[in-house]
């Protein structure tokens, strides 16, 4: 017996007049310009026998924009397309130079509520000799009271999603 496919996780629709319902979220898909949601909304539809009938229309929505997280939902197994980097290009083209792995803890000595930045290792501001922590070590260090994440090396941008639960699509205040 083939399993039940679950139903889709419900999500708010943010219509264009501003009004909200709840629907369903089927799929999301990156694009360049950022996400986009495909969505059903409960509606009438009128039938051949000249009735109407409850419907469901579905369509692309623009996310953050269009959409809002239902409380309690768990948008984990909702399909989702990632953008692909073009073909004719290669990712050493596009990135540049690999920077070296693991981030460098300076534990700083000055008085007042500041007790340690973390940096990426060729960071400017990095201590020399410093030992290189892995990414959950350094994700341990992040989280506690006092340390900061350097923005000068990149080590906020790269950190800060992984500290806060990278939502795909989702406007992270709400």
């Amino acid at each position: 017996m083939a399993d039940t496919p679950s139903e889709p996780p419900p999500i708010t629709v943010v219509l264009p007049d501003g009004q909200e319902v709840t629907g369903r979220l089927h799929e999301r898909q990156q694009t360049p310009d950022g996400w986009l949601f495909r969505v059903s909304v409960p509606a009438w539809q009128n039938t051949a026998e000249r009735t109407v009938e409850a419907a469901w229309y579905t369509v692309w929505v623009q996310a953050p924009a269009h959409v809002k997280r239902v409380a309690g939902a768990a948008y984990d197994d909702v399909p989702t397309a990632y953008l692909k980097s073009p073909p004719s290009r290669s990712v050493r083209e596009v990135l540049g130079p690999r920077r070296p792995t693991g981030w460098v803890l300076q534990k700083l000595d000055a008085p007042g509520p500041d007790r340690g930045v973390l940096h990426a290792p060729d960071c400017d501001e990095a201590p020399e000799g410093a030992p290189v922590l892995e990414l959950e070590r350094a994700l341990d260090a992040a989280e506690k009271a006092g340390v900061r994440l350097c923005s000068l090396c990149g080590a906020a941008q790269e950190l800060e999603p992984l500290l806060s639960g990278f939502d795909r699509g989702f406007d992270p205040d709400n």
